[in-house]
């Protein structure tokens, strides 16, 4: 019994009742391709891109690609046993799911500020702040896996401080280079997620990641 089971753990043999085990995808690319797509269109438009000076159309976006399908990308993560990756997929799902929910219409949320926008403006600070904080802390626990990811959180925390410093100080301007940071943001996620993709059994050429080194203890 006990070398079947060590067979079975290395694919080598058929699990006693006859079925087969399904091996996992890799949700990363997923989760990088929803946050990135999101990302790119509401820093788009906070660096006033086209003129565009309302944002609405970011909502659906970030409902159900930047929203919904990261969220599954996050609960997929927990089932490949990859807690990091669980973590932030479905923490950033949860962001855009509920940062859409303040602007949609007929949610009541922008609605109890209409008399004191500077109160709204305030309290979307706080939220954003709030955001900056937990993706400090993803930082923090991408320093030993690579250079993408390093990156792609160093940047995002900025995007998210630069937001929260528009939104409490009211200049116009800082949004506006929030919206910079969060294209460099969506395009560096554009790449790790296409480095996840490329893998070297399936493709013609991979991308480097930049691995950190390991621990040797």
């Amino acid at each position: 019994m006990s070398e079947s089971v060590e067979k079975l753990e290395y694919g080598l043999a058929a699990p006693l009742n006859g079925t087969v085990p399904r091996k996992l995808g890799n949700p990363g690319p997923l989760g990088l391709f929803s946050f990135a797509s999101t990302t790119l269109m509401l820093s788009l438009y906070n660096a006033n891109a086209r003129d565009i000076t309302h944002p609405n159309v970011v909502i659906g976006m970030a409902l159900f690609v930047g929203g919904l399908a990261q969220l599954l990308a996050g609960m997929w993560e927990f089932a490949s046993g990859n807690t990091f990756g669980a973590t932030a997929f479905s923490s950033f799902g949860g962001f855009w799911l509920s940062y859409a929910s303040i602007f949609i219409p007929g949610s009541g949320i922008a609605d109890a500020y209409t008399d004191n926008a500077q109160e709204l403006s305030s309290a979307v600070g706080i939220y954003l702040t709030t955001w900056a904080i937990v993706t400090f802390i993803l930082l923090i626990s991408t320093l030993r896996r690579n250079v993408g990811l390093i990156a792609l959180f160093s940047f995002l925390d900025l995007t998210f401080i630069l937001l929260a410093a528009g939104a409490f100080s009211g200049n116009a301007n800082i949004p506006k280079a929030a919206g910079y940071f969060g294209v460099i943001t969506a395009l560096i996620a554009y790449y790790v997620g296409l480095a996840e993709l490329l893998v070297r059994e399936e493709s013609w050429f991979t991308l480097p990641l930049g691995q950190m080194p390991k621990r040797l203890d």
